[in-house]
């Protein structure tokens, strides 16, 4: 517990200047973690950091973070995502030259890590792109869904919510994590007018937000699971890796592109 309280700190201490500074810090940051998630999704399948598919992985992941305005000046049809996809197209080239030793099974998944921590993080840019409140708006959501949850399953927590996944987990956690996150939020998004909706439609929206940032939670729980590691990574002692700060995040961030939040 002393370990994670520490790193929590010197990590806030690091985030939070970041965060209100934006502008080219936060792109950089944004590039930093994604390429750094990306790399413990590549460890995970056991993928050498300074092998072919590592870098064409590396460059695509970081092409989808890159903020849209980065690349408006491409000649012809090029563009960041047509970029994208030629370097996926190198990845399935790959599985030929390596003779099957990197097989289409391990391009598949390394390009569904990268379009989906790639994506994520574009949208974290996004976010702060748009306000400080919004990204805040987007954080607190995980936050105090993932902190209600964690007190009230500890203190109610009897059924469980996914025991194949996340045996910690219950429902009486996540169910109180959410109703936690949907006052709270809702009170921040109208004080510090978040969005363009109404109250009403603010608490909807958070209440699918800190739904989904659960789901990003198990999802990222069931990866962990098939390659049986107990965390994505060890960037972040007591706290595991980058994927394990932000498996919610990043899924919550892209649906809030959906509802023209960002």
């Amino acid at each position: 517990m002393k370990q994670r309280v520490i790193t929590a700190v010197i990590a806030l201490i690091i985030f939070i200047p970041i965060i209100i500074a934006g502008g080219i810090w936060i792109d950089i940051a944004a590039l930093v973690l994604g390429a750094v998630a990306l790399s413990e999704v590549l460890i995970m399948k056991k993928k050498l950091l300074v092998s072919p598919e590592a870098i064409f992985s590396g460059l695509a992941v970081l092409l989808l973070i890159s903020p849209d305005g980065w690349f408006s000046n491409l000649p012809g049809h090029l563009s960041a995502t047509y970029l994208v996809y030629l370097l996926i197209l190198l990845l399935l080239l790959r599985t030929v030259m390596s003779k099957n030793r990197f097989t289409f099974d391990d391009a598949a998944v390394i390009t569904l890590g990268l379009l989906y921590i790639g994506t994520g993080f574009h949208y974290f840019i996004a976010a702060r792109d748009t306000s400080l409140a919004m990204l805040f708006y987007a954080l607190f959501t995980v936050w105090i869904t993932d902190s209600g949850a964690y007190m009230i399953g500890r203190k109610l927590g009897k059924h469980k919510l996914a025991p194949a996944i996340s045996p910690n987990k219950t429902w009486e956690g996540s169910i109180g994590g959410t109703v936690a996150a949907v006052i709270i939020v809702s009170i921040y998004a109208a004080i510090f007018s978040v969005g363009q909706y109404n109250i009403f439609l603010m608490i909807l929206i958070t209440l699918i937000l800190s739904i989904a940032g659960q789901f990003g939670d198990l999802i990222e729980s069931a990866l962990k699971r098939f390659y049986g590691v107990k965390d994505s990574g060890k960037i972040l002692p007591g706290h595991g890796g980058i994927l394990d700060r932000f498996d919610s995040l990043i899924i919550v961030l892209p649906l809030m592109h959906l509802f023209a939040l960002i």
